[in-house]
């Protein structure tokens, strides 16, 4: 109160002074008062979203779940499917020999055997007043021999339905009395047929049927190829200058002549060694044979 006595009694100019100054004083004071609550707020505000942006990635880490299969359903393939693949192809290719003609027959692939063949030939003419077959000698006599036998030979688009192709040569090709035989070949025709057509020019001839189990083969010529002329299974063997006149000589050399379907080539056959019987004659009639072959690998 007595302040205000003093205000009172001041002069009007000087009243209006201090009353100015009284008021921007407070005014300061409020301004002041309001800065500290903004200021605080705003800290506030920047704390609380400071806050939610640090919490944000932790709280969606945790509440995203490892993914876990339920136990309805199935279970994802494991590795032990491989195993099962890699035994049915195992399983196919252990087949491959028995489709071939016998387990074991692949393993004389690349085989030759080496030894003697003991040979007899009885020989014909058709010299009688009649015409007909009649005996005209023998003959027995030995030569060097070998047997090779492969891989069963393709031509074409045809595989020879063999264990194996077999290669027999007793004596030189050339030589009186030489005999071969031939399982199969691969001859080289024409890339077109009589109409014009398109075939693949690698025909694939099969001359004999071979069976083989447990170290025996038992083979068969079943197809001469006469009418391809490509005649491979041969018995070479002199004829005479002039047919019925034996005393004007014989062709130096011999002449080959074709083997007859029917002959056959038997007897064991394995990794030790060969020992085969050929029986047979030509299908000319003139000669029947008969041979056995002793051979050890070589």
């Amino acid at each position: 109160m007595a302040a205000m006595t003093q205000v009172r009694s001041m002069p009007g100019s000087a009243r209006r002074r201090l009353t100015a100054v009284v008021c921007g004083a407070l005014l300061c004071a409020s301004l002041a008062g309001c800065g500290h609550g903004g200021a605080a707020a705003s800290d506030a505000s920047t704390a609380s979203a400071g806050t939610l942006a640090s919490a944000a990635p932790s709280s969606a880490a945790a509440s995203t779940p490892e993914p876990t299969p339920s136990a309805g359903e199935p279970a994802p393939p494991t590795e032990t499917e491989t195993p099962a693949t890699e035994e049915a192809t195992t399983a196919a290719v252990s087949q491959e020999p028995a489709q071939t003609g016998g387990s074991g027959a692949s393993a004389l692939w690349g085989k030759a055997y080496s030894g003697t063949a003991s040979i007899s030939v009885d020989v014909y003419d058709y010299c009688s007043t009649d015409g007909s077959r009649r005996p005209a000698g023998s003959q027995t006599y030995s030569m060097n021999s070998t047997l090779r036998l492969d891989r069963p030979r393709t031509g074409g688009d045809q595989t020879e339905n063999n264990p194996f192709s077999m290669l027999f040569a007793a004596g030189d090709p050339s030589q009186a009395g030489a005999v071969s035989f031939w399982s199969s070949s691969v001859s080289t025709v024409s890339s077109q047929d009589l109409a014009g057509n398109y075939r693949d020019p690698n025909l694939l001839l099969t001359y004999w049927h071979i069976g083989w189990s447990d170290g025996r083969m038992d083979a068969t010529l079943t197809d001469p190829h006469a009418r391809e002329a490509v005649v491979l299974n041969l018995l070479n063997w002199p004829g005479p200058l002039v047919a019925c006149r034996s005393d004007l000589g014989r062709l130096p050399g011999g002449f080959p002549h074709a083997l007859a379907a029917g002959t056959t080539f038997t007897g064991r056959l394995d990794g030790s060694g060969a020992s085969l019987t050929a029986r047979g004659g030509t299908t000319d009639g003139v000669v029947q044979f008969r041979f056995t072959f002793s051979g050890t690998p070589s």
